[in-house]
């Protein structure tokens, strides 16, 4: 592990990954001031507050635009990456925070609930572009014994970006009426040091050569990142694959879904990317106040309970990146996965009974760590490292497309459709996690191979 590795991992995880991590948890402490700020706005403009539907309607888009946004980022990555590189690509994404930033800081200023979901759908556009490029990128410059650890490194810092949001919005930080609109901005700090720094690191040597023929550029690369000039068995690593590419063209979408060889890894990053969306995380992210009040947790404690969680996932996150080499991605994806299927039914025991059985608000809150520290070991980082380990470099961006498509597609259909499924099954709604969870497990354990320590054309030889 060399300087220069480490170094652009953790800029592009503190720069990126933890951007989609705080975006997700942000609007979660200050979802009375903004709705009081909608409230607010619209008795100026029409001459009355609205109803408690239409209010809990207009929240909804505002937690769920931003997957929206990160649809269409999914969408632009293969085309984003083919054009200006993997690093290119993660320079340029920033000034999309910049922007968002601008339009989330002054919305209140100028009166404009607008503004927080136009900024909310372009942190959404940014997270999606990211959230598939940084493990492309990090997945391209590994050497294949740290793939594993340097992939699960964003996933920390997503879990950090959720602590953060957390601690930031405690009562007494930026979690007051008046601070939520830097609350909500406070991402430019972490973009704008990415922005400085970024182009003082090489572009994927892959990519360079692979899709490039640029041998100079990826042997100048690889020594920078590897820190040696001994490069000579990896360039012709690479070579090999470019040969075993020479007659294979860059993959679209729809020829990925349409190509046999490659049925199985795709339906495989379909399965886990839908499930780790659809396993209940986001509902407990977007919504972790809403179920501690509900299973009756005292209002002011609920702020304090939140960071616990929070700290809880980033030791959580932290023991999966450092065990993820020796345990192997399977195990730990199936151990998360059942983790997060058990504590689902816990959470529907513990607001079934919490009238009758006073301590049940402590199974919600242990229920609740168990799903994020369930996610954060394994799930959280594994679809993204799992699809730049499954494919070849032809196929590679087209299944980044369709796994982040499908992740942000479940994103959005959970926070969109979580209050109203609350409202209308209450304690049960968290069944349908649990199902889907044990379903996903089952899965990965039937299906999918362990591909640690291998290189990416001895994994394609062991689907084939």
């Amino acid at each position: 592990l060399t300087f220069p590795l480490l170094s652009v991992t953790l800029l592009v995880s503190f720069g990126s990954s933890m951007l989609y991590g705080y975006n997700l948890a942000v609007v979660n402490s200050p979802a009375v001031h903004i709705k009081a700020f909608y409230n607010t706005t619209w008795a100026q403009r029409y001459g009355h507050g609205l109803a408690p539907g239409p209010l809990t309607l207009l929240y909804s888009l505002t937690v769920s635009i931003f997957a929206l946004g990160g649809l269409v980022g999914s969408l632009l990555v293969g085309m984003l990456v083919d054009r200006y590189g993997r690093n290119g690509t993660l320079s340029r994404s920033t000034f999309l925070v910049l922007l968002a930033g601008g339009f989330m800081g002054f919305s209140r200023q100028l009166g404009s609930p607008e503004m927080v979901i136009i900024g909310r759908s372009i942190t959404g556009l940014h997270s999606g572009i990211c959230l598939s490029v940084v493990p492309l990128y990090l997945g391209e410059i590994a050497p294949k014994n740290l793939r594993g650890f340097l992939g699960l490194v964003p996933s920390i810092f997503i879990c950090l970006g959720v602590f953060f949001a957390q601690v930031l919005g405690l009562p007494e930080l930026l979690g007051k009426d008046r601070f939520w609109p830097l609350f909500l901005s406070v991402v430019v700090i972490p973009a704008s040091l990415q922005l400085l720094l970024l182009h003082c690191f090489p572009e994927s040597p892959r990519y360079l050569l692979i899709e490039r023929n640029d041998v100079c550029g990826a042997t100048k690369a690889l020594r920078w990142f590897l820190g040696t000039p001994d490069v000579q068995d990896v360039i012709e690593e690479m070579k090999e694959e470019q040969q075993s590419l020479s007659s294979v063209k860059m993959v679209s979408v729809w020829q990925l879904l349409r190509d046999r060889s490659v049925r199985w890894q795709t339906l495989s990053v379909v399965v886990v990317s839908a499930g780790v969306q659809l396993s209940g995380i986001d509902a407990i992210w977007f919504y972790t106040n809403t179920i501690f009040e509900n299973a009756g947790i005292p209002v002011s404690q609920i702020p304090y309970t939140t960071v616990g969680t929070g700290a809880i996932e980033v030791v959580a996150g932290l023991v999966g990146c450092f065990t993820i080499e020796k345990l192997g991605r399977r195990p730990l994806t199936i151990t998360g996965f059942c983790a997060m299927g058990i504590c689902s039914a816990g959470i529907t025991v513990s607001l079934l009974l919490q009238t009758t059985v006073p301590w049940m608000h402590y199974l919600a809150v242990t229920s609740v760590v168990g799903i994020i520290a369930g996610f954060c070991v394994g799930p959280a980082g594994v679809p993204f490292l799992m699809t730049a380990e499954l494919f070849t470099q032809s196929h590679r961006p087209a299944a980044y497309i369709v796994g982040g498509s499908l992740n942000w597609l479940c994103n959005f259909t959970v926070g969109f459709i979580f209050p109203f499924l609350q409202m209308s099954a209450g304690a049960f709604c968290y069944l349908v996690f649990c199902g889907i969870c044990l379903l996903v497990a089952l899965y990965v354990y039937l299906v999918i191979p362990e591909t640690k320590n291998k290189t990416f054309m001895e994994i394609s030889y062991i689907f084939a």
